[in-house]
C-alpha cells in the first residue's frame, strides 16, 4: 500500500449551484492525496466555459494542482465512463442526490447509472462545500468477502490523509446466522451466546486485516468493531446516519450475470437515500 492509492481523480462536471463547491472538494482532494485531477464535462468546449473552470479553481492551481480539463460531446453516462477508463481514473467523484424519489428511484440518475457500471471507485457527494469540513468519523463494512481487506485499507487510508481520528468497522450479520424462536429464558440465552460468538468471530477476522495495514495509516486512530444483525446495506446506512458519520465505504458488488438480484442487497439501499458522502470501493 503506497500513498498513492488514488493517482488519478475524475469529477464530472456540470454547470450547476454546485459547481464551485464540486471542484473544491474534488481539488482538495487531489491535493490530499498527491493526486491528478482529470476534470470532465459533457458538452462543446467553449472558452467561456474553460474561463470559469480556471477562475474557480485558481487558488489550486497556486498550490500546484496538477489537472486536465476533458469536453466531450455525447451520452453524460457514456461519456463519463469512456473517459474515466481512457484517463485511468482511479476514484470517480460524483454529485448525488441525498434522497431520491419513487420516479428518479426506478429510471434511475446519472450517478447511479455511473456507479453500476464504472471499473473505479466512486465518491458520491451528498454535501459539497466550498468551505472545508472535516472529516471526523468513517464508517467501512467490515463483510466477510474478498473485496473487505482493501476496503478497510482504503478507509485507513483516508482517515490518514484526511487527518480523521476515528474509524468504526461495521459487520453486518444477517439474521439468519442467529436464527433462534424466542420463547423462553432458555432460548433467549441461546439466541444471546449465538450472538457473542458470531461477535467474537467477526471481531478476530477484521483485527487481523487491521493488523497487516501500514502502522503508518492505523497509529493515532481511534478503531471501534461494531456488530448489526440485520438486513446488510440498510443496517449499515441507518448505523452511519445515526452516529453521523462523515464517509461511508463500502465494497462495490461483485459484477456478474445476475448483477441485478445481488445488487438490491447490498448497496442498492444505500444509492436510493444516501446517509452521508459514500465511497464505493472497486
Amino acid at each position: 500500500m503506497t500513498n498513492e492509492i488514488f493517482k488519478t481523480i475524475g469529477i464530472g462536471i456540470a454547470f450547476s449551484p454546485n459547481l464551485k463547491a464540486n471542484l473544491y472538494e474534488a481539488a482538495r482532494l487531489s491535493l490530499f492525496f498527491e493526486s491528478k485531477l482529470v476534470l470532465i464535462h459533457v458538452g462543446e468546449q467553449s472558452d467561456d466555459k474553460t474561463q470559469q473552470i480556471l477562475d474557480i479553481i485558481q487558488p489550486f492551481s497556486q498550490e500546484n494542482l496538477n489537472y486536465e480539463l476533458v469536453f466531450k460531446t455525447g451520452n453524460p453516462v457514456d461519456v463519463i465512463l469512456s473517459v474515466s477508463e481512457e484517463k485511468k481514473v482511479d476514484l470517480l467523484i460524483l454529485g448525488a442526490l441525498q434522497k431520491e424519489n419513487f420516479v428518479q428511484y426506478y429510471l434511475g440518475t446519472i450517478a447511479r447509472k455511473i456507479t453500476r457500471q464504472a471499473s473505479c471507485s466512486i465518491l458520491l457527494l451528498i454535501k459539497p462545500s466550498v468551505l472545508r469540513i472535516p472529516c471526523k468519523h468513517i464508517v467501512v463494512n467490515g463483510l466477510d468477502n474478498p473485496k473487505t481487506k482493501q476496503a478497510i485499507t482504503t478507509a485507513y487510508y483516508m482517515s490518514h490523509k484526511l487527518q480523521s481520528k476515528k474509524i468504526t468497522i461495521v459487520e453486518e450479520i444477517t439474521k439468519q446466522e442467529v436464527a433462534v424462536s424466542i420463547d423462553d429464558d432458555k432460548s433467549l440465552r441461546k439466541s444471546a451466546i449465538i450472538k457473542e460468538r458470531l461477535k467474537m468471530r467477526e471481531d478476530s477476522r477484521v483485527n487481523s486485516i487491521i493488523a497487516q495495514i501500514p502502522e503508518d495509516y492505523t497509529s493515532n486512530i481511534i478503531t471501534k468493531t461494531q456488530s448489526i444483525f440485520g438486513t446488510r446495506g440498510y443496517s449499515i446506512g441507518h448505523y452511519a446516519q445515526y452516529v453521523r458519520a462523515d464517509l461511508l465505504v463500502m465494497n462495490a458488488p461483485t459484477k456478474t450475470s445476475f448483477w441485478d438480484r445481488i445488487f438490491p442487497h447490498d448497496i442498492e439501499y444505500i444509492l436510493s437515500e444516501l446517509p452521508t458522502d459514500v465511497l464505493i470501493i472497486q
